[in-house]
Formats: structure tokens, sequence, C-alpha cells
């Protein structure tokens, strides 16, 4: 049975909305009635969204999007920090710039892109921030150390904002892939890819749609009481 949800009149900003599991989550929420903006770094344009060219390691790439999007929105409802980096090898073999620029992506960024849209979040009477996360960053994968570390970054941070937030109207909340069927995913190869599948109770990768459900629910109005958690989204694979 499907869920309708309406953010008709909602502003939402995600990042790493060029393809896909921010793509796919821009997508629903503007099928729910948001209007959004993608923040990504490799150009774009779609009929569904405004689209801003941003790396979010960047601060004053960062402040030039908020002013770019606060030209076209009297503000921003909604922040979906989705852009990342994931990196995969053993951590022994990482150059330093390879690992800082792991960290720099899905951590540093996330924090950096909240800090500066946070003042207009605070004035928004819905205001909803989804991090994602990792399974990783709660159970820490091999091959994937400083990914983990980032992605156990963004959980405390999501947990420790909430907490900050909560005698205002914003509503901070994290969800955990674990793997999803995208390019990102299949990069890693065959064979990966085949292992995340047998480690995985129900015996397939999620998909894009199925985050995107949980993600536009998390910015409804429906996700009022739910603030500092983390949603599993990794196919029974979670151990807790």
């Amino acid at each position: 049975m499907a869920v309708s949800i309406d953010l008709s009149g909602t502003s939402a900003v995600v990042t790493g909305g060029g393809k896909g599991i921010g793509r796919a989550i821009g997508e629903h929420l503007t099928r729910a009635g948001a209007r959004v903006w993608v923040w990504d770094i490799a150009p774009g344009q779609s009929d569904w969204a405004g689209s801003v060219t941003v790396d979010i390691t960047k601060p004053d790439q960062i402040a030039m999007a908020v002013a770019q999007t606060l030209a076209q929105t009297p503000g921003i409802d909604v922040l979906v920090n989705d852009a990342g980096f994931l990196g995969y090898g053993l951590f022994e073999q990482l150059e330093r710039d390879a690992w800082r620029y792991i960290i720099e992506v899905n951590l540093m960024g996330t924090i950096e892109v909240t800090r500066q849209l946070l003042p207009n979040l605070r004035q928004s009477s819905r205001g909803r921030i989804v991090n994602l996360g990792s399974l990783a960053g709660k159970e820490g994968l091999p091959n994937m150390a400083a990914y983990s570390a980032a992605s156990a970054g963004v959980i405390a941070f999501t947990k420790a904002l909430a907490r900050e937030l909560a005698d205002t109207g914003v509503r901070v909340n994290c969800v955990a892939p674990g793997p999803i069927a995208t390019d990102l995913i299949s990069e890693l190869g065959p064979e990966v890819v085949a292992g995340m599948v047998a480690a995985s109770p129900l015996k397939r990768l999620g998909t894009v749609d199925e985050v995107a459900s949980l993600v536009v629910w998390l910015c409804s109005d429906a996700c009022s009481f739910n603030t500092g958690a983390v949603f599993d989204m990794s196919g029974g694979r979670a151990t807790y």
C-alpha cells in the first residue's frame, strides 16, 4: 500500500542529489510536493529540481550555494546530507590524502553544510535534517576503515545536534544504509557485491527507492517525536 506524504510548501536541499540515493531522495521529495535544490559536485540540470554546483569540502563554495539557493526561496525547511565518497581498500595501503578526503566529504562536509544552513532551518516551523550515515558507521567494516570512522562521526553528530535542537521545531535523524544497488556499489566489482548479498539475511541489495521512502517520512510532519535516531536500511544485516 502506497503511503501519501504531503510536503507542499516545503523547500529542501539535498546534497549529492545528482545520482544514486541522493537523486532518488530528491525525486521522492519532489513527488511529495517539496521544492528541491540539488547540491552536487557534478554540474547538472533537471526538470524537477534546482541545481547548484558545489564541493562540500570547500566552505566558501557552500556559502555561495546557500546564497544562490536563498535567492530563489524565502527559506529552507529540509536538509538531506547525502553527499558521500566511499573509498575501499586496506587502510594501511591508503595514502594520507585518500583517507583524509573520505573524512572531509562524509563527515566534515556534512557538518559544514549543516552549520551554514542551520540558521535558516531554525526559522522553519517544520525544520528537518536527515543525515545519511552507513552500516559501516555502526559496526565497522573491513576495507572501509576511514569510511566507517566518518560514518560513525555522522551518527554521533546527529545524536548530539538533535539534543541541542530539542527545544526547537527542528528534528535531526540519521539513516544508515547497508549496501544499496547504486553505481557506487557496483563499481566495487562483482565479487565484492556478491559477498555483500551473501551477508544479507534478505539476500539482496537494497534499492534507492526504499531509502528515499524512509527519508521522505523523516522529513514529514509524521516524524514529530523521533529525533537523534538512527534508522537502519540493511535488510536485517545490522546486529544492533
